[in-house]
């Protein structure tokens, strides 16, 4: 049986913690026609030195200087030859029949060119990890959220969502992708830095009538905000800046407009949130995201590809996952109207 190549790929920044823990585990992972790869982002601890004295096989690509999660990828993945492309987080603990799975619901569909695994959070087992849980969704007003995952609630997996679907945007901590549609998208946007860089590119593969699929065969375990921890201010800042500059990219004109029109006003809600809340740094971060995307407006204008007839819209929710879960208490995936999904 000819299986098809792919190459596993973790961007490392100063993460010799986490390859210590969890590379063993990803080493060890069970598939016949597999390569690793550690990329790494100009770490200054001893990370490459402990990939180079405990793990001769695996080979490094070193980056000039940290080109962030996004850019970094890109540059990696220039020197990387295979037919999938496994981009997975450095604190994740996968489990040994993980590939497999993935790669032949993969190769069944010709129209699905991406897709990620089970999602279970690392300290708490039991539930759904928060960025990617069973798969992601998107709101009319560009707020993403996950089955099994819906803002900071995380349900509990009781084999709900053991299935195989069409989802909108699959994880970046665990996210597989066929080559040839990385190269015919160009990758991530190097712009973004760090986050949402997989919801635009799972967006901008929709646009081209791609499918982006999830797959509960295949399960890991991410710890999260290994990089950044949950409460930094830069992750809050990343967040509302590139959900902005997405929404501009990705929309058509005039939806663009007002959607973002009416996301500037949520996110001043957010802003006097965190004032209240005496959380000065996370409301000055969502005004440093806004100043960036009016000084950085015509820029992104560049970038725009304008919606075609074409684009896959399976995984887009018609209403509003804020109101949903404020108003009407909705915390569960299952608790949102059918009615609202395309």
């Amino acid at each position: 049986m000819n299986y098809p190549k792919v190459a596993l790929v973790i961007l490392n920044w100063n993460g010799e913690f986490f390859l210590e823990k969890f590379l063993p585990s990803v080493y060890n992972s069970a598939y016949p026609n597999i390569e690793f790869i550690i990329g790494d982002n100009m770490s200054t601890d001893k990370s490459v030195a402990f990939v180079q004295e405990y793990y001769p096989q695996i080979t490094i690509i070193q980056n000039d200087q940290n080109y962030g999660f996004a850019g970094g990828y890109n540059k990696v993945l220039e020197h990387v030859e295979a037919d999938y492309y496994i981009l997975l987080n450095s604190d994740v603990e996968v489990t040994e029949n993980w590939i497999a799975p993935v790669i032949d619901m993969l190769e069944s569909n010709s129209d699905m060119v991406a897709a990620q695994p089970k999602i279970l959070a690392y300290h708490e087992k039991t539930k759904f990890e928060h960025a990617g849980g069973a798969g992601g969704f998107i709101d009319s007003y560009g707020y993403p959220f996950c089955r099994g995952r819906i803002m900071d609630q995380l349900e509990s997996d009781n084999g709900q969502y053991d299935d195989e679907r069409e989802i909108f945007w699959a994880s970046g901590a665990a996210f597989f992708i066929k080559s040839h549609a990385w190269k015919e998208a160009k990758g991530f946007d190097a712009d973004f830095f760090a986050h949402m860089e997989e919801i635009d590119l799972c967006w901008r593969l929709k646009k081209m009538d791609y499918k982006i699929g999830y797959c509960s065969q295949s399960v890991v375990y991410h710890v999260g905000g290994g990089t950044l921890n949950t409460s930094n201010p830069k992750k809050t800042y990343l967040n509302f800046r590139n959900n902005l500059v997405m929404l501009q990219k990705n929309l058509p004109f005039w939806t663009a407009i007002w959607v973002i029109f009416a996301r500037l006003w949520l996110d001043l809600a957010a802003l006097i949130k965190f004032l209240l809340e005496k959380k000065f740094k996370d409301a000055w971060a969502i005004s440093r995201s806004h100043q960036y995307f009016f000084l950085n407006i015509f820029k992104t204008a560049e970038k725009r590809n304008e919606q075609t007839r074409f684009e896959n819209t399976t995984g887009k929710y018609k209403g509003c996952i804020i109101w949903d879960f404020f108003v009407n208490n909705h915390r569960k995936f299952s608790e949102l109207p059918d009615k609202n999904f395309k």
